[in-house]
C-alpha cells in the first residue's frame, strides 16, 4: 500500500512531525483512536503511524521506509528523509529488494527496485512496551545480493531473554558501492544507508518497546564486514553498543576496497555501460535506466566492498582494529567450521563424480603454485573421508579460519570478545540443492544463519539441530542483552583474551571449548604467508 499523501501548510506539517514524534519518543504506546482498545499491531513511529501484525509469539511490522527512495535525482545521493505521513502505513507486508543480479541462488526473484530503503521490524507480541535490547541485522551476500525481509526474525525477538530485531535493506551494487571516475557520488552509500537505518532505530525504537540505548549491530558474510567497517567508522559512533560478526574475517583481505581498486572496478562497469568518457561519465551512468546498470554491473561475489574514502571510513577495518581505533564495544565473532565445504563439493554435485585424489592435487597446484607442496603434506588426501573434504579444509582454513582467529586476536586487544566455530558435523542444507555423496558438508558458509532464522533458503531443522538452534539463540540474546553470553542452561563460554584464546564450539551435544588454531592449521598457514 503506498503511503498517502496530504497537502499542509508549512506551519501545520512542522506542528504534526513534532506531534508525530512526541507521541513516538514520550508514550511508546500503541497508536488507536480515543476509546479504542489498544491494537499491539499499531504503532506510532516519529513518522507516522504503521499497521503490522500480530502472529502466535511475536508482532511485525515490515516495509517501514527508513529513508526517501533513492530514485530519479536521488540516484548515487545520500539517504535523503522520508516525508512524514498521518493515515496509518500498511506494514503487514515486505516491500521491495534492492536491484541485484538474478545470476546466484541467493538472489532474490525479479531482482529487486531502486525503491528499496525499507526495514522490518519483530518483537515479542505482549511486548508492546519496556525497554527491549534492539538488534539490527545487515544481510550478507556479497554488496551484491540479498535482502532483509527473507531473514524472518521471530526465533530472536521471542527468545527467553525478548529482542526488538530489526532486518534491513541497503543499496547493492552499482547503486551502493560504485566509485568510478568522473562520477560524482559518495563511495559508501549502503555503508551510509545501513547508518541511516540505525538512526531510524534510534528515533523509533522506543515506539516498539525496543531501547535506542542497547543496540547490537550484527551481520554474516558481507553484511559481517559492514559490521566491520561500522566499528572502524566515525558516522556509525554512538549508533550501536555491540556487535555481532559471523564469517567475516574483519583484518583479512577481503573486507574493503582501496579507492584505486573501488575505482578500477567501477570504471569497468562505466565502459560496461558504454560511459567511458571521463567528461560525461555521470550524466551518462545517471540517465542509464536501471536494467541497464544490472547488465553493465559486474556480478559474482567480488566486485564490491566497502571503499576507504576516508570519510565515512577513513581507513581500513583491519588497520582501524589493529590500532585500536574502532568503537570500544563487545564483540561476538565467529565463523562455520566448514566455511568453503559447498565449493568443494561444487564439481561433484554437478558431474556425479567424486572429486580424486589426484584431481585434489591439481586444484592445490593451480591454487597455491610453490607452496602446494608444503599444503599438500599438511592435508594429505587420506587423512579425510574424501579427497572433496580435504579441499574443504585447506579452502576453508586458508581463506576464512585464519583470518577469524587473527581478527579475534586483533579486536581482544582493545575490547571485550566471545569467539565461536559452527561445527556442526550434519547441519541442514539449501532447499532443493544437491550435496555431494562422498564426504559431509558439515557447516557451510551461511548455513548457520538456518539456526538463527527462518528462511526458505534452507532445509528445516530435526530435532538436535532445534536444540543447537534453541542455545545458540539464547546466546546471541544474552549478548545482546548485556554484552555477555552466559545464562542458566547454557555451558559456560568463556571469553577470548590474548592470554586466553578461548573458542566456544557450537555443535549438538559437543558444546564448549575448542582448539581452534590446531583444528585450522593456524600456525601452518601463518607460517605460510611469512615464507
Amino acid at each position: 500500500m503506498s503511503t498517502i499523501k496530504i497537502r499542509l501548510t508549512a506551519f501545520a506539517a512542522a506542528t504534526a512531525a513534532a506531534t508525530l514524534a512526541a507521541t513516538a519518543l514520550t508514550a511508546g504506546l500503541a497508536y488507536a483512536r480515543p476509546g479504542a482498545a489498544p491494537d499491539p499491531g499499531r504503532v506510532m513511529t516519529a513518522e507516522g503511524p504503521v499497521q503490522g501484525i500480530v502472529t502466535g509469539a511475536v508482532r511485525t511490522f515490515q516495509g517501514l521506509p527508513y529513508a526517501a527512495p533513492p530514485t530519479g535525482e536521488r540516484r548515487w545521493k545520500e539517504p535523503q528523509p522520508v516525508r512524514h505521513w498521518s493515515s496509518p502505513l500498511d506494514a503487514r507486508n515486505p516491500k521491495s529488494a534492492c536491484t541485484q543480479p538474478t545470476d546466484q541462488p541467493i538472489a532474490i526473484e525479479g531482482g529487486g527496485s531502486e525503491d528499496c530503503l525499507y526495514l522490518n521490524v519483530t518483537t515479542p507480541a505482549g511486548r508492546t512496551t519496556g525497554r527491549l535490547p534492539v538488534i539490527v541485522w545487515i544481510h550478507g551476500g556479497s554488496f551484491t545480493y540479498g535482502d532483509g525481509a527473507t531473514y524472518r526474525a521471530a526465533k530472536l525477538a521471542a527468545a527467553q531473554q525478548g529482542a526488538m530485531v530489526v532486518t534491513i535493506n541497503y543499496r547493492l551494487g552499482a547503486f551502493g558501492f560504485l566509485s568510478a571516475p568522473g562520477l560524482r557520488a559518495p563511495a559508501n552509500l549502503g555503508l551510509l544507508d545501513q547508518q541511516a537505518a540505525l538512526k531510524w532505530v534510534r528515533r523509533n525504537a522506543g515506539a516498539f518497546g525496543g531501547d535506542p540505548g542497547n543496540v547490537t549491530i550484527m551481520g554474516q558474510s558481507g553484511g559481517g564486514y559492514g559490521v566491520c567497517a561500522h566499528l572502524a567508522s566515525p558516522g556509525a559512533r554512538g549508533l550501536f553498543g555491540k556487535a555481532i560478526v559471523q564469517s567475516a574475517g574483519c583484518v583479512g583481505p577481503d573486507g574493503s576496497f582501496t579507492r584505486a581498486q573501488a575505482e578500477a572496478n567501477g570504471l569497468a562497469v562505466a565502459r560496461a555501460a558504454g560511459c567511458d568518457d571521463a567528461r560525461t561519465v555521470d550524466s551518462c551512468l545517471r540517465g542509464k535506466s536501471t536494467a541497464e546498470l544490472i547488465e553493465a554491473s559486474a556480478s559474482g561475489h567480488d566486485g564490491y566492498r566497502p571503499v576507504v574514502d576516508g570519510k565515512v571510513l577513513p581507513e581500513a577495518p583491519a588497520r582501524a582494529i589493529a590500532a585500536g581505533r574502532i568503537a570500544r564495544v563487545p564483540v561476538l565473532h565467529g565463523s562455520a567450521h566448514d566455511e568453503m565445504s559447498g565449493l568443494a563439493g561444487l564439481d561433484e554435485t554437478m558431474t556425479g563424480k567424486p572429486l580424486t585424489a589426484e584431481q585434489y592435487a591439481k586444484k592445490i597446484t593451480e591454487r597455491f603454485g610453490m607452496d602446494a607442496p608444503a599444503v599438500l603434506a599438511e592435508y594429505p588426501a587420506e587423512n579425510y573421508p574424501a579427497p572433496g573434504a580435504a579441499l574443504s579444509a585447506v579452502l576453508t582454513d586458508s581463506e576464512w579460519s585464519t583470518a577469524a582467529f587473527d581478527t579475534q586476536r586483533a579486536l581482544a586487544r582493545h575490547v571485550p570478545v566471545y569467539a565461536y566455530d559452527f561445527a556442526e558435523a550434519k547441519a541442514p542444507y539449501f532447499r532443493n540443492v544437491p550435496r555431494p555423496a562422498s564426504f559431509s558438508l558439515g557447516t557451510g558458509h551461511m548455513i548457520d544463519l538456518a539456526y538463527l532464522f527462518d528462511n526458505d533458503l534452507f532445509e528445516p531443522l530435526d530435532v538436535p539441530q532445534a536444540e543447537l538452534s534453541d542455545t545458540v539463540v539464547s546466546y546471541w540474546s544474552r549478548f545482546a542483552h548485556t554484552g555477555r553470553v552466559n545464562g542458566t542452561g547454557s555451558p559456560v563460554w568463556k571469553p577470548f583474551t590474548t592470554r586466553d584464546p578461548y573458542v566456544q564450539r557450537l555443535a549438538s551435544g559437543h558444546i564448549g571449548r575448542t582448539d581452534f588454531a590446531a583444528d585450522h592449521h593456524y600456525a601452518f598457514w601463518k607460517s605460510l604467508a611469512t615464507s
